[in-house]
Order: C-alpha cells, then sequence, then structure tokens
C-alpha cells in the first residue's frame, strides 16, 4: 500500500512534535562491533547512565533496529534487571496514520486556484489498503491526487520511537552514575573479503591486495565502534539460516592445503581481522579497508580441463586460463585468506592493467596452494573419445590387481551384494595448441569410482598422478602450433 504523499511532511506537523536527531547525534557509548561471516553481529555497547535507588525503567536508544532481543545481556554494578523490552515500531507517517485510527486529526486543504486554506477534523476510521476517514456526515478516502493537503496529528504515540529502543527494568540498590553494558547479536551486519591481483607472466609472479568489505544493513549507525571481523564458518540459528551452509562442490585441481600456523591471532578456530583505528559504520553503507597488500608472490599460469565421466565429448572444448600460486611465508603471501572472490589483471602492450577474469577462493589456511581459473583459453582445446570399452571376466581383473591404485597402503574387505561386471575402457584424449608458444594443460580425468573404491590403471601414455580414487592427473605437454595425444586404460567394476 502507498500512503498518500501528504503524509511524507506529517511528522513535522504534530502538536507536540519530537525533536529531530541529525546524522552526528548518538545515545550510544563505547561501541564494539565484532562481525562474523554469515550475515551476524556481536554488538557491546558501554554507556555512562543515571540510575536512582529502587526500580525504575532505562532506555537505551540507537540499538539495531534487527536486535535479537533475547540474545541482551545487561550489566550495571549494583542493579538487577527485571524486565527488558525492545520497541521496534519506528516513528513514520505510516505508522502514525495506523496509530491514528478511532482517533481525530486535523486536515489542511488548500484551495490551488485562491490559496484560501481550509482546516477540518477527521476521524480515523481504517488505514488498510487506503486512508478510511469521516468528516461531519461523510465519508471520504484520503486520495494521492497531488493536491495541496497536509495532516496534523494531536500527539505522538507512546509506543512510537524515532530509534530503535531497548528498555529495561531494574531495581538499583544505590543512586548514581555508573558505566552500563549492553551486548546482543543482530543479522544485517556483514563483511566480506575481497582481493585485487595483478598478475606478470613474464616474471612469474603477482601482486595482492585484499580488502574487507563491510555492510550495514541493521537500520542503525554505530559511531565510532572498534570494530573486529571473525573469518570462518559458524554454526547459528539466526533466522534465514540453517547452520553453516553446504560446503560448495570441490573445485577441479583446487590444491593441497596448508599446513603454516601464522602469527595472526585466533578466537577458538577461527581467525581475527581488525581494524586498525575506530570507524563509524553508517547505516545503510558499505565501507573498504585494506588488510593484505603483498609485492611480488611467486606465481604461474597454467591450462586446465577437467573430464567429468569415462565418455565421448560431443566437440572438442576450450581449457581454462588458471593462475597457480601459494600463500606460504615462502611464497611471499604469508597470511591466512579469508573466503572472497579474486580479480584478476594483466598488463597489455601499453603496460595498463586489464581485467582478465574472477575467481572465489574458500577459507583458506597458510601455506596452501591455490589455483584461481580466469576464463577459457581460446587457443587450447581438449577432446576426450572412447576408443574402446569392454565387459572383461573376473579372471582377467584379478590379473590387473598389480595396477591397482592404493590410497593409503591399507587393504580393505569389501562386501559385495550383488554380482559385479567388469569393465575396460581406453579412452584418447588429444590436446591442441594455436599458440607461439609450448604450454602444460593440467588434464583430470573425473568419474573414475562407481563406489567400490577400486580403480586400476592397465596402461597409460603419460604417466599420471592420482588425486583421490575418482580423479587421476595428468600434466601433459602441448608444443606450440601442434598437438599431443594420450590414452589411458582404466579397468573398473561396476
Amino acid at each position: 500500500m502507498r500512503l498518500p504523499a501528504l503524509l511524507l511532511a506529517a511528522t513535522a506537523l504534530i502538536a507536540s512534535p519530537a525533536v529531530a536527531q541529525s546524522d552526528d547525534e548518538t545515545a550510544q557509548g563505547d561501541v564494539s562491533l565484532t562481525i562474523y561471516n554469515g550475515n551476524v553481529a556481536l554488538v557491546q555497547d558501554v554507556r555512562q547512565m543515571s540510575f536512582p535507588a529502587g526500580r525504575s525503567r532505562q532506555e537505551f536508544p540507537d540499538v539495531s533496529a534487527q536486535i535479537r532481543a533475547e540474545t541482551v545481556s545487561f550489566n550495571a554494578p549494583g542493579t538487577a534487571i527485571i524486565e527488558q523490552n525492545f520497541d521496534y515500531d519506528l516513528l513514520t507517517p505510516r505508522k502514525m496514520m495506523e496509530k491514528a485510527v478511532g482517533q481525530d486529526i486535523t486536515i489542511i486543504r488548500i484551495n490551488p486556484a485562491t490559496g484560501a486554506e481550509t482546516r477540518e477534523r477527521a476521524h480515523v476510521l481504517s488505514a488498510n489498503q487506503g486512508v478510511v476517514l469521516r468528516i461531519g456526515n461523510r465519508i471520504e478516502v484520503l486520495r494521492d491526487d497531488n493536491l495541496p493537503t497536509r495532516v496534523i496529528f494531536d500527539r505522538v504515540p507512546s509506543n512510537l520511537r524515532a530509534r530503535p529502543t531497548l528498555s529495561v527494568t531494574v531495581d538499583s540498590n544505590r543512586s548514581g552514575l555508573r558505566p552500563t553494558s549492553i551486548s546482543y547479536l543482530t543479522p544485517g551486519l556483514s563483511w566480506s573479503a575481497d582481493y585485487v591481483a595483478l598478475f606478470d607472466e613474464a616474471k612469474g609472479s603477482i601482486d595482492v591486495q585484499g580488502w574487507i568489505t563491510l555492510a550495514n544493513n541493521t537500520g542503525t549507525t554505530f559511531h565510532n565502534a572498534d570494530v573486529l571481523m571473525v573469518a570462518g564458518d559458524m554454526n547459528t540459528n539466526m533466522p534465514g539460516r540453517r547452520g553453516i551452509p553446504p560446503p560448495p562442490p570441490p573445485r577441479p585441481n583446487a590444491g593441497r592445503p596448508g599446513t603454516e600456523a601464522g602469527t595472526r591471532d585466533r578466537l577458538g578456530d577461527f581467525y581475527l581481522y581488525p581494524l586498525d583505528k575506530r570507524t563509524t559504520v553508517a547505516n545503510a553503507q558499505t565501507k573498504q579497508v585494506s588488510f593484505l597488500d603483498t609485492q611480488g608472490a611467486r606465481a604461474e599460469k597454467r591450462y586446465e580441463f577437467v573430464v567429468p565421466w569415462r565418455m565421448s565429448m560431443d566437440t572438442p572444448q576450450n581449457a581454462f586460463s588458471v593462475i597457480k600460486f601459494d600463500n606460504s611465508s615462502s611464497g611471499g603471501l604469508g597470511d591466512q585468506l579469508p573466503a572472497g572472490t579474486v580479480r584478476v589483471y594483466l598488463r597489455d602492450a601499453a603496460g595498463q592493467p586489464q581485467f582478465i577474469g574472477e575467481s572465489r577462493i574458500d577459507h583458506t589456511p597458510m601455506g596452501s596452494e591455490l589455483a584461481l581459473r580466469t576464463g577459457q583459453a581460446f587457443d587450447i582445446m581438449v577432446d576426450a573419445d572412447v576408443i574402446s570399452r569392454d565387459v572383461i571376466s573376473s579372471d582377467e581383473w584379478e590379473s590387473y590387481r598389480r595396477y591397482r591404485i592404493h590410497q593409503d597402503g591399507v587393504a580393505r574387505e569389501v562386501r559385495v551384494d550383488r554380482n559385479l561386471r567388469y569393465y575396460r575402457t581406453t579412452m584418447r584424449y588429444t590436446l591442441t595448441n594455436a599458440k607461439p608458444t609450448p604450454v602444460t594443460v593440467d588434464l583430470l580425468q573425473a568419474g573414475l569410482d562407481s563406489g567400490w573404491r577400486d580403480v586400476r590403471i592397465v596402461e597409460e601414455t603419460l604417466p599420471g598422478r592420482q588425486i583421490n580414487v575418482d580423479q587421476r592427473l595428468y600434466e601433459v605437454p602441448v608444443p606450440a602450433e601442434g598437438e599431443t595425444v594420450l590414452t589411458v586404460t582404466y579397468a573398473t567394476p561396476y
């Protein structure tokens, strides 16, 4: 429902108007924000407040408009909390009219031809799908017809607030001023990491700048706050969330996870990224702060392609361009990397940085290998064909035992609930290169495991490396303006 435009000025025409708050005014005290991944934050606010002896009602304006009232913690020396309330019905023209149902207001109309002003008292009957008034003996709908019309309300309803307000009833053992702290959880405050990477292929290096992007959609500005970001996926029961989100599907050839501890502060199993200085996080604002600036880390360009199953492809497909580097201390980055998007740039012939693609990374421990796909390579193509697929006997299957892929050197007994058929499949991979320089393509054959955890590589024209029971990697050199053909024979049960 769109209320008449005349209501936009209604709050300025109240008989006892509320005092307007400027952008710099706030009732907040010493504010600390701990912002987690997943749209949740902990707000801690310490204010100096005066208490009378005995029972009193204390108000805390300027809390988050999305405060989770059940998470509020209150503490003040010599006081005990009895009751708390969160008043989130905010003072707006719409709310003023809704609260005026059953009451009288004043309607002021101006004749556009003569400028004459008329005033009428009106009884508000309804403010549901429009405002219905009784004026004298007639019923009238307040129309949005752009005529000069104003509304005057007699008072501000006691349960409407100009700002989100938490109120508590406390019992104090003495009167006087003392520090009073409240803390609570709220959605609407979030952060993410963004990275800008400048790759130099000739030098084999990459410059990486990391940015923390803060977003505030709580309905409240937090003034001069001490801000701390926590990197990691936390289990919560926040409305709209179902705990830790499911992990994304694994990226092909994502690289080895790191094993370096680093020196960054931790909170449990999460990493901390504090802002160096206090800052004001305004409502409906996005703020960016640098947290990483590294020059000349080691990096290389590779090409990558994943064959998802042992099947023939309809047509040759482009390989992916991949930038590979690591975040180890020896590699140059030397820091844990919170999840975010890496945007990669490359200098053109004139020396100007040009955008060449982006890729998302997960929370990455220090010392990890990263592979950033920047896009499809125009000149590098891959084709996969099934040369043959035959059913083989169990005796022949057993004859391939010496080619069995061992994951951890441990033999396991497998109970077979149905008769198995054994297949021998020979794949041919054709890789072409239309560039004037030779390249190496990381060819990953996936879909080797059918649930039996038993794959046997009978023959291959280029040695491969088993990534896991389901994937095998081949580093295939392809000459300039040429092609390379790789053939592999797999034995698998099904």
